[in-house]
């Protein structure tokens, strides 16, 4: 778990870099949605509009608090967003964090990433999706396989959590696997055998989170939460507007790539962000202050 306070970790939050810029190249699709809230100090003003400081101290003590007691779901939640981010990345190349405001050139890069076949792809987006109703669940201390909740509560997502899950349509749905992402994704899911998963480095890291005493049932349990979740999906899809070629044209204000490349796009954007991990930051900090508030 974790080895660093929570508003260590909100206040390390960069301001600038690949996954920043990533999660800004949304706001086309989500106008205001997410300001990328940086420094615990700061989000606890902002969310609860707080001016007097020693009430700003008593609710971060109280946040630091309930993110410090292992009996909370909170250190579990943000093991699960950085875990399954892990697998993905990272280039870790001075160059991505030297050019970023300028036009990285993703051609510079193509030596080292190879795109991932397309049930590789499948596998990975249903894993990020599990890994969001667990952490869902973690946070809110109920039960792991609490699908309905989950899906009721994802009609009301707003914020650094809707960006999360927009990320993941946009950046491991459509541009790796295209317009008809949600069925390719159905398609891959219902072939795969329980080997096939266990095969899966992501999975790997993550299995002990999934509901289900076999690999079979947690195979079950993934197909269930994509069957929840593809109809939020395609109905997010189709109100934001959502194309691949939208997508990639807001990335090319800071990713140079040609068009015949972007299918190298989905892996450099796998391998160089971590938009799970930094969001998932943003949304322990509301919750937690949310908490402390209610109980101070």
């Amino acid at each position: 778990m974790s080895k660093k306070t929570i508003h260590a970790l909100v206040d390390e939050l960069p301001t600038r870099n690949i996954t920043v810029f990533t999660l800004k190249s949304l706001d086309t699709f989500l106008p205001g949605t997410w300001d990328n809230p940086v420094g615990f100090e700061h989000t606890i003003r902002t969310v609860t509009r707080e001016k007097d400081d020693a009430l700003i101290q008593q609710i971060g003590e109280r946040a630091i608090q309930l993110f410090n007691d292992r009996s909370q779901g909170y250190q579990r939640a943000l093991w699960l967003y950085q875990t399954i981010d892990s697998t993905g990345s990272a280039l870790g190349t001075a160059a991505l964090v030297n050019k970023v405001g300028e036009k990285v050139p993703l051609l510079g890069f193509l030596n080292r990433i190879t795109p991932k076949p397309e049930k590789a792809q499948a596998i990975d987006l249903s894993l990020k999706l599990v890994t969001e109703v667990a952490a869902f669940c973690a946070i809110n201390g109920i039960p792991g396989d609490s699908l309905k909740d989950f899906v009721r509560a994802l009609g009301d997502y707003g914020g650094e959590s809707l960006i999360r899950m927009a990320a993941l349509v946009a950046f491991d749905g459509i541009v790796p696997l295209g317009p008809t992402f949600l069925k390719t994704v159905q398609a891959s899911i219902e072939k795969l055998t329980p080997k096939e998963l266990e095969d899966n480095k992501a999975f790997k890291n993550i299995q002990e989170a999934i509901p289900g005493r076999s690999t079979r049932e947690n195979l079950e349990f993934i197909e269930k939460s994509f069957d929840s979740t593809k109809g939020w999906m395609e109905k997010f899809v189709a109100s934001k507007g959502l194309t691949r070629q939208k997508i990639t044209t807001n990335l090319q204000g800071f990713i140079d790539f040609s068009d015949d490349k972007a299918d190298y796009l989905g892996a450099f954007l796998d391998m160089s962000t971590n938009y799970y991990e930094h969001t998932g930051i943003q949304t322990l900090a509301h919750r937690l202050i949310e908490r402390a508030v209610a109980e101070i």
